[in-house]
């Protein structure tokens, strides 16, 4: 795999990454509201299990930030160490003039 290739894949996964972690903060926030709404209703069994699930959902989300932090660093730092950008404008302009 070139060089600039991997690159736009590993964008690739940091973006799915930023998806997967807003898709868990929206899961902790449906959980939340269930659990103000159980307030007023008294559920035992939602009452009893949520706390769980919030709490499960959100070591989720702990671990993927860090994967992101993590997998958003190694990519900037492939980038700036394999001159992606340069690399970029140089196809563009192979593949402009034909060349």
């Amino acid at each position: 795999m070139d060089k600039i290739k991997k690159h736009d894949l590993m964008e690739k996964i940091v973006r799915e990454l930023e998806d997967l972690k807003n898709s868990q903060q929206a899961v902790i926030q449906k959980i939340g509201k269930i659990e103000v709404d159980n307030i007023e209703l008294g559920d035992s069994r939602l009452e009893k299990d949520l706390p769980d699930v919030h709490q499960r959902t959100s070591d989720n989300l702990d671990t993927i930030t860090g994967i992101l932090d993590y997998f958003a660093g190694t990519t900037e730092e492939f980038g700036d160490k394999n001159h992606i950008l340069e690399l970029k404008e140089e196809k563009a302009i192979r593949e402009a003039t034909g060349g």
